[in-house]
């Protein structure tokens, strides 16, 4: 899958995923690109990678942008959909590419999905921005995702007045730390519709933050009603026919979720956490790393 070395240097790179009509030698604008601008002298942890363009599924405008992912999909859906959300530092794509099978001990090869490098985690940012799709061998469709809840994203959408330079709700400005908020529930909103599992990662099950957060997009994922359609639909329920077909109605009105899979990275089984597995067990899957 990787491309082959050759001496050509319009060639592309020893990076899984890489494809002769994928690789350009110029740079990816964008906030959610991977390209440089080659007159910034600044070295890349990954210099070979900065050369693809970026796939991204988000604009910098923080809009679903399919266009560049369009042309390599097919009306095939025989593929498993396997998201990841999770704070900053987890191991969101480390685990991903787990799940690509990537093997770490392969020569002149990256990583499907970029990890933490020391220097970034020095400088306290992020390497994941966005929606970064891959397709793995075993037909796994995988989404690594930009941490929520981070600084370095707060610190990247903040204007000097305290604004979001990215407009959430319909162009309102709101301030950095709510749009912050709404666009990490947006996230989790988006991937538990186009998902069939949904990684939840942290670091424990005191993560008290991702918690509230899959709550908040189980509230919006299953709607809330509006009382006035419940009592006239009530009113009417002698002429709405058999019990089944009543059932068969409510079927229909219920919005997909994707299967979430609860992914703590570092825990020490106890007593004392023995009720916050259970509690684990009845919102989704624990998965122990």
């Amino acid at each position: 899958m990787a491309g082959s070395s050759s001496s050509n240097p319009s060639s592309g790179p020893k990076i899984l995923l890489a494809k002769p009509g994928l690789v350009s030698g110029g740079a990816v604008g964008g906030k959610f690109g991977r390209g440089e601008d080659e007159t910034v002298p600044h070295v890349h942890p990954h210099p070979l990678r900065s050369r693809l363009p970026s796939l991204n599924l988000l604009s910098d405008s923080w809009d679903f942008h399919i266009d560049r992912f369009l042309p390599f999909l097919s009306e095939n859906t025989e593929f498993t959909v396997v998201g990841v959300i999770g704070v900053p530092g987890v191991g969101k794509s480390t685990i991903m590419n787990e799940l690509y099978g990537f093997d770490a001990t392969s020569p002149g090869m990256l990583p499907p999905f970029p990890t933490l490098s020391e220097d970034t985690r020095a400088q306290a940012k992020h390497c994941t921005s966005g929606i970064e799709p891959r397709i793995s061998a075993q037909r796994l469709l995988l989404l690594d995702t930009q941490p929520v809840f981070s600084s370095s994203v707060l610190a990247e959408i903040m204007r000097p007045d305290g604004s979001s330079t990215i407009p959430v709700l319909s162009g309102e400005s709101l301030s950095a730390e709510l749009a912050l908020e709404l666009m990490s529930i947006q996230l989790g909103v988006l991937l538990a519709s186009i998902c069939h599992v949904l990684l939840v990662v942290s670091d424990g099950v005191h993560d008290n933050k991702m918690w509230r957060l899959m709550s908040m997009v189980d509230l919006l994922k299953h709607g809330i009603p509006d009382p006035s359609s419940l009592t006239a639909s009530n009113s009417q329920s002698s002429n709405l026919g058999s019990e089944k077909d009543k059932k068969d109605k409510a079927n229909e009105g219920e919005e997909y979720m994707a299967t979430p899979v609860f992914v703590h990275a570092k825990i020490l089984l106890s007593r004392q956490l023995v009720p916050f597995v259970f509690f684990s067990l009845f919102l989704g899957k624990l998965l122990l790393v």
